[in-house]
């Protein structure tokens, strides 16, 4: 079966999954974690890609974020992912892949998945076992959002400027957001769709989608909800 082409509109919010080959570890320490947030950060601007939220894992990572054209979603990922293999096998006297294949993503309706996508992605460290509360990871853009450091790498949504009309309010709303955390359906959706590839959104907002795109943007009609696939538990 033909694989499908990956999906990307520019002005829409994007969620995006890069795995390490195998699940071997992409990140060892603090200088290969701050090398990938460099690499993001440089080619994010390069290619004219907002990015509004980011969690990396020792063995995966997870973008969020908003391409201004076609091409620059897959232009930022394709030159992170070729210098950074380049930087980690040079720097761990390694050879070959690090990545299992290609980067996989999905455009989200903002308006209902951007937040709930971002909490997605702070809780994932918790999830996983590796820190107790989402303040504790410092390989994610959470204590950017909640203003207790500036991360150059970031640019707010106006979803998240809606949070409040202060720093204040809107750093509030965004800590009690994931405090109550996101249930098992919307962490499913949220998974499956960037690993299959297929749009997620009510059905107007995918009806609506496909009228800027030939390429089907779910597995049945448009509109009609995608089937789940079973997430791999603590990998994503």
């Amino acid at each position: 079966m033909a694989r499908l082409p990956r999906l990307t509109l520019p002005g829409h919010v994007h969620h995006v999954i890069q795995r390490g080959n195998n699940r071997q570890a992409i990140f060892v320490d603090r200088e290969d974690f701050e090398a990938m947030l460099s690499l993001l950060a440089d080619n994010a601007l390069r290619h004219g890609v907002a990015i509004h939220a980011y969690v990396l894992m020792d063995n995966h990572f997870h973008v969020v974020a908003t391409p201004s054209t076609a091409d620059g979603l897959p232009q930022m990922m394709q030159a992170v992912g070729r210098r950074y293999v380049q930087y980690f096998n040079a720097r761990h006297g390694r050879t070959g892949t690090l990545w299992e294949g290609r980067y996989r993503s999905t455009v989200l309706q903002a308006e209902r998945y951007l937040l709930p996508c971002m909490v997605y992605l702070d809780l994932n460290p918790v999830r996983s076992g590796a820190v107790a509360q989402a303040v504790d990871y410092p390989w994610s853009s959470h204590a950017h959002w909640l203003g207790l450091r500036v991360d150059r790498l970031l640019t707010p949504h106006a979803l998240y400027w809606g949070l409040g009309n202060t720093p204040f309010a809107r750093e509030a709303a965004y800590a009690a957001a994931v405090h109550a955390g996101i249930g098992s359906q919307d962490q499913t959706a949220l998974t499956d769709s960037a690993l299959s590839g297929w749009a997620l959104g009510d059905p107007e907002f995918i009806a609506e989608l496909q009228k800027h795109t030939s390429r089907r943007l779910t597995r049945g009609r448009a509109g009609r909800p995608a089937m789940h696939l079973i997430p791999e538990k603590n990998q994503d």
